[in-house]
């Protein structure tokens, strides 16, 4: 069976079937294996809210998924998970508390603009809490459209506002 390398970016801010952000980040990644295997996961980090600011602090974390499916099949599985946790993502509002947030960050090196999906994630290279959990588990993980290492990103974001390092620290 061929399979591709995925990235993923997990957040989660309101307690789910599974418990509290934790234990539901924690749910998460186990059930990311009926999608492929995990083969690394970051730390946990605690991040502050980024837009709607007006609620709970986050856990943020990253894994590599290797996944027989393409890009909109696994987005579909992603989406059937962050159900299973509580999440529909029509009725959260935008940046928005929720239990379960499944982003797909990186594929293969895949660039795609779909209706559904983006790849590269069209945020990640401006967001620390991103950033941060992906480069400890894929530094040299290289964003396909600007070229540059995921380490690099990280490096070059600057220490204010949302993106001050103060605010992501592992959990």
């Amino acid at each position: 069976m061929i399979t591709k390398t995925a990235y993923i970016g997990l957040g989660s801010n309101l307690p789910s079937s599974a418990g509290d952000p934790r234990g539901t980040l924690a749910a998460a990644i186990k059930r990311l294996g009926s999608l492929g295997v995990v083969t690394a996961q970051s730390s946990f980090y605690e991040t502050e809210p980024v837009g709607y600011t007006a609620q709970p602090s986050f856990l943020n974390a990253a894994v590599e998924l290797q996944t027989p499916f393409a890009p909109i099949e696994l987005l579909d599985g992603l989406l059937a998970i962050e159900r299973e946790f509580s999440r529909e993502r029509r009725q959260t509002p935008a940046k928005g508390p929720r239990t379960l947030d499944l982003d797909l960050l990186l594929m293969e090196g895949i660039v795609l603009n779909h209706e559904r999906l983006t790849l590269p994630h069209g945020e990640m290279a401006q967001r620390r809490f991103v950033l941060a959990p992906l480069a400890e588990i894929a530094p040299n993980a290289v964003h396909p459209v600007l070229g540059k290492m995921v380490s690099t990103l990280l490096q070059e974001l600057r220490d204010e506002g949302p993106n001050r390092i103060r605010a992501v620290n592992i959990f």
